[in-house]
Parts: C-alpha cells; structure tokens; sequence
C-alpha cells in the first residue's frame, strides 16, 4: 500500500536548487530538478500489446500535428543548453517507426554537454539498425520483452514476432549499446509464472531485466489494481529460486529499486510506480509527438510548446513556457487517491 510519505515530493538541498534556479534549470515548487527528458517520436506501434491497446489499434496523431525532425532537434537542444537536462530517451509508441530516427539521434548527440542517449523500443527492426544507431551515438537500447514463448507473445502482442525481438536485443549489445535492459509486465493469468525464467534468461545472456508493475495507462483504461501483479509479489517468486540482496548503490532518481542477484554481481530491478511510487526523486520531463510537455507520466495537463513553436517564438521563449511547465508539477501521482483519474491520452500516445 502507498504511504503518503513514499508519494510526497523531497527537496533537494537548498543549494543545489538555488544554483538549478540561477541557471534556468527545470526545477519545480517543490525542488525536484528535472534533467531526464523522454521525446516520443511516433504514437504508432506495429504490436498490440493487450495491456496498451486494443487489436484494432488507437487513431494516430495526422502528420501535420506531429514534430518535424527539425523541430524535435531544436527542442532537445534547448533542453540541453537552456535547462540543464543530461539525458534523453527517445520512446513511441515505437520509436523505430519515425523515418528520421538515426538523424535525429546524430544531430543531438553533437550537442554540448553531450547528453546521455537511450531508446525504449520493441526491438521489431532493431537488427537492422543497432549498428547505425551505435554509429550516430546512441548509447543503450531499454527493450520491452514480457514472455519468451512465442504462443504467449503472439496472444500478448497480437503480431508472432517473438524471433524478430529477440534478433534485436541480441543485435543491441552486439552494436555495443550497453547495458542491455529489458523490461517486462507481468500480468494475472497470463505470464506472472515467468518471472524466474525471464531472469534466468537474462543471466545467462548478460541483460539487465527490470519488472514493471502494470499501470493505469492503457489505451482501452480497463487497468484494475485488484488484478495487477506487485512489486512485492514479483519479488517473492524470484526469491523462491534466487538469492536477492539490497542493492547498496544509491538508487537516485532511477525508477527500479535494484537488487543483487545470488551476491552480485548481476543485478535485477522491479519499477513499483503503483505499489512502491518514487515520485518524490523524479527528475523527469516529457515531450510528446505532437510537442506537448508533460511534467508527470500520470498528468491530465499539458502544456504546449508545438504551436509557439510554429508562431516563431524565440528559444528564450520555448525554454520559459517550459520552466513553467514543470514548476506546477504535483507532489505526487496520486493513484491510491479515491479521486485519480487515468489519463486521457495512452502510454503509446505519451512516451515512456
């Protein structure tokens, strides 16, 4: 059960806000520094994940609403050089979909600082583009993987292209984008029994494997928490077959709590943002296709920048609209609150 105190927001010390404040950082009222910024590039997916969309797929954004490739690099190199952010991961939908994704990703990685870049794919396509994407400096892939039968990745994703993920994946850490992580749901019923396998799996081939508690963001808002497995209860399955120990290293901002696996040192992680919310230590912004910010994965707001954009503002301007963006962020998401309400907007259509 969340507590209030998981969910509330914690200060950063007073002197690393002042010094974010004084250099025009994404800091919000509550001192949480934003410098992770996730771009979605596409709402489009070639799977039909049950627990994201339906098997007829959502209405794609029209094109004319979607960021150009010009207008996605302008906006991180604001983030970048105005606003302190440090890393950026490229999502979807499916992020391999956007024609221009090797491009985007060589024109921000020439930016200074050089920022962190990372991608959350499907891995559908990746083993033609790892290597081009290693090449213009991209530096890790994080692959969404939930099942390693194909009956059940086929009943999971609607499309029978279990091979053609793993063909990616194993295409990534050859390419050198390093650390492999893959990420997984588990779900009642379907695949919670998998838990010590995808593990295993993982072990023996030198990814990192995160579990992520189901979330009420699906496309067809039919989430229930009475249904959803836990953080605690993924643990416990793994427990019956590993030794797992605390990760001494400091989480920081990083959504997974980690944990050594039989001593160390492979590790695996479990992102509880139902059950085991971190909130207060986000320090992440978003920008959606459509070039919309969100300061919370779980917001109803949104504030846009796509249309000042477009009226010629200025990068001083961009980068103001954005500050206040996330200055209003909330403590918290606030899922266990009688008065929560799923956003309306899909994970597919906002971006991990």
């Amino acid at each position: 059960m969340t507590t209030p105190s998981q969910n509330a927001a914690h200060l950063a010390p007073p002197a690393e806000v002042e010094r974010a404040q004084r250099t025009g950082a994404l800091v919000d009222r509550f001192g949480r520094i934003a410098t992770d910024l996730r771009i979605s590039l596409t709402d489009k997916c070639n799977l039909r994940c049950t627990y994201c969309m339906p098997a007829e797929g959502l209405p794609w954004l029209p094109k004319p609403q979607l960021l150009t490739d010009d207008e996605i690099v302008r906006l991180a190199r604001i983030a970048i050089e105005k606003l302190g952010v440090r890393e950026i991961r490229f999502t979807g939908g499916e992020p391999l979909l956007r024609p221009g994704l090797v491009d985007i990703v060589s024109q921000v990685a020439r930016f200074e600082p050089r920022p962190d870049l990372s991608l959350t794919t499907n891995a559908l396509g990746l083993a033609r583009t790892a290597q081009a994407l290693a090449d213009a400096g991209l530096n890790r892939v994080n692959v969404s993987l939930d099942t390693l039968s194909e009956e059940r990745f086929l009943s999971l994703t609607r499309r029978d292209r279990l091979h053609d993920t793993i063909a990616g994946i194993e295409a990534a850490a050859a390419a050198g984008l390093t650390p492999v992580k893959v990420n997984a749901v588990l779900m009642k019923g379907i695949n919670e029994d998998e838990a010590p396998a995808l593990l295993q799996w993982a072990l023996d081939h030198g990814y990192e494997l995160r579990f992520i508690e189901q979330m009420p963001i699906d496309g067809a808002h039919v989430w229930d928490r009475h249904t959803m497995i836990t953080a605690e209860q993924i643990l416990h399955s793994l427990q019956e077959h590993f030794e797992l120990t605390p990760d001494p290293a400091h989480r920081g901002a990083a959504p997974a709590e980690t944990w050594l696996v039989n001593g160390g040192p492979a590790k695996v992680g479990v992102i509880g943002s139902v059950t085991r919310p971190f909130c207060g230590d986000c320090d992440r912004t978003r920008l959606t296709a459509d070039g919309q910010i969100r300061n919370c994965l779980f917001a109803r707001e949104e504030s846009d920048l796509r249309g000042a954009l477009r009226d010629g503002a200025s990068d001083d301007v961009l980068a103001d609209r954005w500050r206040s963006a996330m200055f209003g962020k909330r403590p918290g998401h606030g899922i266990d609150d009688p008065s929560f309400l799923q956003p309306v907007r899909p994970m597919s259509s906002i971006g991990g």
